[in-house]
C-alpha cells in the first residue's frame, strides 16, 4: 500500500496506520457528534463482531459497535427516501449496518446493544449516516448476557 495513502491516527486501539480509502464521510455526523464527519471502522481483533468507529482527527471521538446480526438475526431497519438519498440510493449487498455498544463501567456483564440508533454505511460509497428507528415492537436495548442465557438454555 502506499505511503501517500495511509495516515496514521491515534485511536482507541492505540497508534494505528489506516488507508485512507477506506474513511467514511457522515455528512450529517452522528448523534451528539454532528460536527464530527470523517471516521474509520477499525475491527478490534479477526472474527469478532465488534468494531470501533474512529474518528479520523480526534482519538475522543470513537464508538464502540458491533454488527447486530451475530445476536438478532431477525434485526430489521427501515430506511426512507432521505436516508437512501443521503446514502446515494444504496442497494441493500451495498450497506453495512452496525449499533453502538455500551459498556457499562464495571459491569461488563450489562453490556448493552442500542438497536435504536442504527449506524449505516454504504460500503461501496463510503458514506454513512445514524437512522433513529421508531418501530414500537422493537427492542431498544438488548442486554448482551440476556442473549447468552436463552442461548444456553
Amino acid at each position: 500500500m502506499d505511503k501517500k495513502q495511509q495516515k496514521e491516527i491515534n485511536s482507541r486501539l492505540g497508534k494505528i496506520l489506516v488507508s485512507e480509502e477506506k474513511s467514511v464521510y457522515f455528512p450529517r455526523g452522528l448523534i451528539g457528534m454532528e460536527r464530527v464527519k470523517d471516521f474509520v471502522l477499525l475491527q478490534i481483533k479477526p472474527d469478532s463482531p465488534f468494531y470501533v468507529l474512529q474518528n479520523l482527527e480526534n482519538s475522543r471521538f470513537g464508538l464502540l459497535v458491533a454488527d447486530p446480526f451475530v445476536f438478532v438475526t431477525d434485526y430489521q431497519i427501515h430506511l426512507g427516501r432521505t436516508e437512501e438519498r443521503v446514502l446515494k440510493s444504496p442497494r441493500t449487498h451495498e450497506l453495512a449496518v452496525m449499533v453502538t455498544v455500551t459498556i457499562p463501567q464495571g459491569c461488563p456483564e450489562k453490556t448493552t446493544l442500542n438497536m435504536s440508533g442504527p449506524i449505516v454505511i454504504n460500503t461501496v460509497r463510503r458514506i454513512g449516516m445514524q437512522v433513529p428507528q421508531h418501530d414500537p415492537r422493537m427492542k431498544s436495548r438488548i442486554v448482551l448476557s440476556e442473549l447468552e442465557e436463552s442461548w444456553e438454555g
